[in-house]
């Protein structure tokens, strides 16, 4: 698996604890949006797409299946975020 794209929006609110959404192209063939960059507690962390269950509670609608997968992505994001935060106003 190779990730060949990311893309973030930043999101522009004072006091929000979401502060961008990437989307993810891997193989150049499949597509992953609304990962979420937030700031928690301990710093930065993506959270993946996910829907609310008739319980109330949050599901992930996708996901890595193992740890190793889900660190790269999200020092891949991170990374572009970063940069994102560092571009020029367009």
């Amino acid at each position: 698996m190779k990730i060949t794209d990311i893309r973030i929006r930043i999101v522009k609110k004072d006091d929000n604890k979401l502060k961008a959404v990437a989307s993810l192209t891997i193989d150049e063939c499949f597509a992953v949006h609304d990962i979420k960059v937030i700031e928690g507690n301990q710093g930065l962390f993506i959270a993946m797409p996910s829907r609310k269950t008739p319980e109330g509670n949050f599901k992930d609608i996708v996901h890595p299946l193992n740890t190793e997968t889900r660190d790269e992505i999200s020092k891949l994001i991170l990374a572009e975020y970063d940069k994102a935060l560092k571009a020029p106003a367009e």
